[in-house]
């Protein structure tokens, strides 16, 4: 029986049954058949070889099945996928943001969670964002899943229909802690959700234009400005300290300087710092415009 976690199941759920029933029947129906061939005109038989002539019809079934077989089953395919792309003007709004690797939840009024809480029976857009690499925002039980790219407008649209928690999953490999890119949707009533959402702290905005800059090209990621570790060194204390690097297989100490900044937006494999692996970084160069080299120096300064 169908599940009712949203909207799309029904259709989903129906045109796969259809097409693996499809398969499955000529998967069966042509291997039995060349078995019953290969026995029954081996060679053992010992029956001379006939020249097989034309067959017009036999030719214009093997091509006309085959052909509306394809066509119903590219059918019910498009019948499945057009709704999922026709999301309801009256639709709540929420935006998730992947990053490595962790999933957040942008709600109206600037608020934050990494929970994506939304009300039963109400149509809901989820816009989805990226702050650095190719990530896959996927709920096997809603039946949905859409690519996430940086840069790049994209959404996903349902209908939740049971109460509950759902897992949410990253479908793109996106880096070494891919697996761990998880979250939970967890469908309530509509008052729970009034609550929740009433409870739900604003988000504290960083209008430092520096910030900006680090935000905007998804420097924020994988480097944190509270010293938690991550993928990158965090950016709290990191201006003026000296740290150790690996340059050209040399270990040495160098002073956090402008100039080791810059380098490490350019050429982030040039100099890295101890206990973070090599190739994790692209290089900027081009994207960071050279006037906010300044900003983002005056930023890291002010992290202390």
């Amino acid at each position: 029986m169908f599940s009712n976690a949203s909207n799309f199941v029904h259709g989903v759920d129906s045109a796969f049954l259809i097409i693996t029933g499809i398969s499955v029947f000529f998967l069966v129906t042509l291997t039995a058949l060349m078995i019953f061939f290969v026995v029954k005109y081996n060679r053992k038989n010992g029956k001379p070889a006939v020249q097989i002539k034309d067959n017009p019809w036999l030719e214009i079934t093997w091509i006309t099945i085959p052909m509306i077989l394809v066509l119903y089953m590219f059918y019910i395919g498009w019948e499945g996928f057009i709704p999922m792309r026709q999301a309801p003007k009256n639709a709540m709004e929420v935006t998730a943001v992947g990053s490595m690797w962790k999933w957040e939840f942008e709600y109206p009024g600037n608020k934050m969670a990494d929970t994506l809480v939304l009300p039963i029976d109400k149509p809901v857009k989820v816009n989805l964002a990226s702050k650095d690499v190719l990530h896959g925002f996927f709920v096997p039980a809603f039946r949905i899943k859409e690519d996430v790219v940086p840069q790049k407008k994209n959404y996903s649209w349902f209908i939740p229909g049971e109460l509950g928690q759902y897992d949410l999953f990253c479908t793109v490999y996106c880096g070494v802690n891919h697996s761990y890119m998880t979250a939970i949707v967890k469908i309530v009533s509509q008052a729970d959700y009034d609550k929740w959402i009433a409870a739900l702290p604003v988000k504290k905005v960083d209008n430092n234009l520096g910030f900006k800059v680090l935000e905007k090209n998804g420097c924020i990621a994988c480097h944190t400005k509270d010293g938690t570790k991550s993928v990158g060194p965090s950016f709290k204390g990191l201006y003026g300290s000296t740290i150790e690097v690996t340059t050209n297989g040399t270990t040495r100490k160098i002073v956090v300087d402008s100039a080791y900044i810059e380098s490490s937006i350019i050429d982030p494999n040039k100099d890295i710092a101890a206990g973070y692996p090599q190739g994790l970084m692209k290089s900027y160069k081009g994207i960071v415009k050279e006037s906010d080299y300044k900003l983002i120096n005056e930023y890291l300064k002010s992290i202390k």
